[in-house]
């Protein structure tokens, strides 16, 4: 690997010790979170651009990493309007990017963000070790600069990711609230393809004040118990009947609010390649997820059914109700990036509504 002279020396430093050493190609600063794995094989510009991200170091274990640069003028492409990791984990970074659509470098961006990454690790030796004892709080450290580690699971990252103010759009006849969460831009589009307006509201935000259709509760960073507004709110809407798709984050909030617990998974499932099945059905599905809590599947309540199971582990990829309006699942079918397998959700989700 041909290293820039440009480059710092720099490593990333795990709660347990353990170091890996590389060189800096992201911003020329240190900084400290809760590092994770992915296993996709594509899409690092809409990966790094996830809310769900937010607090966390993340290290992509395809090796090749920048080759297609970054592409800002088609931002609304991208799953929000900035970089959300704390911090970016390669094993060989591409200095040579080609995109037809590339107008800077993936090194340049992370600059111009204030994002450190770390290029020269060998990401299988750290995956190895996250899967063995868990995802950990970890620091890159560039140049010598030393930071505190940090747990961003402590504080409610939700609050920080989630629009502080209503957003409106489409003009379509059936009315859907968005709990912002800490939404992907592709859930957005996703609604927009059928005849709906959709209201983008705060995660604390008293939905009292509308009137609508449909609820979907979005993905989002850290743990769902941090969320006890947004749940409050998802019970008063459960008493209306008003039909609901949860999505990931909104997976687990939809089952706190109807009496299930949540757990923090080992390292978490985060990638384009995750299998799930659909129960009764039968029916395999690929899928696209990013999280780091899960459903306890024993504390789902009566008149409710655990409707997908991850085939790798058996925990709960979704909730469905026996007769209301009510579904949602832990991986995301806007899967941006990732296979569209699912996609027909929402379908399902706007058929709910007309049944109103």
């Amino acid at each position: 690997m041909n290293i820039s002279k440009e480059f710092l020396s720099g490593y990333l430093e795990l709660e347990d010790g353990s170091t890996y050493s590389g060189y800096s190609f992201g911003s020329p600063s240190s900084a400290a979170g809760e590092v994770v794995f992915n296993t996709g094989m594509v899409g690092y510009p809409e990966s790094i651009t996830d809310p769900s991200y937010c607090g966390q170091i993340l290290a992509l274990t395809y090796p090749l990493i920048g080759n297609y640069g970054a592409f800002l003028k088609s931002s609304l492409d991208l799953e929000s309007d900035r970089i959300q990791v704390k911090g970016l984990i390669v094993s060989d970074y591409s200095q040579d990017y080609s995109h037809w659509q590339a107008e800077q470098s993936l090194a340049q961006w992370l600059r111009d963000c204030g994002v450190p990454a770390i290029t020269g690790i060998d990401t299988r030796a750290l995956t190895k070790r996250l899967r063995e004892k868990g995802s950990m709080l970890g620091r890159i450290i560039v140049e010598k600069e030393l930071v505190d580690f940090y747990d961003p699971n402590e504080e409610n990252l939700v609050d920080r990711v989630s629009t502080k103010t209503p957003l409106c759009h489409g003009d379509g006849k059936y009315h859907v609230v968005l709990i912002d969460c800490g939404h992907k831009r592709n859930i957005l589009r996703s609604l927009l393809k059928y005849d709906v307006k959709v209201t983008v509201v705060p995660w604390d935000y008293d939905l009292q004040k509308l009137s609508y259709d449909g609820l979907l509760i979005s993905n989002g960073p850290g743990d769902p118990l941090m969320c006890e507004k947004t749940v409050d709110q998802v019970r008063w809407n459960i008493e209306k009947k008003i039909p609901i798709l949860g999505i990931c984050l909104g997976h687990q909030i939809l089952s706190l609010a109807v009496g299930a617990k949540t757990y923090k998974l080992k390292y978490g499932h985060r990638g384009q390649n995750q299998p799930v099945l659909e129960t009764g059905t039968q029916r395999c599905f690929i899928t696209s997820q990013n999280h780091g809590y899960a459903v306890d599947i024993s504390t789902i309540p009566e008149g409710w059914r655990n409707w997908y199971v991850n085939l790798n582990d058996d925990t709960s990829e979704g909730l469905i109700h026996k007769s209301e309006r009510f579904m949602s699942v832990q991986f995301h079918p806007e899967a941006s990036p990732g296979p569209v397998d699912t996609m027909f959700l929402f379908k399902r989700f706007f058929q709910l509504m007309e049944r109103s």
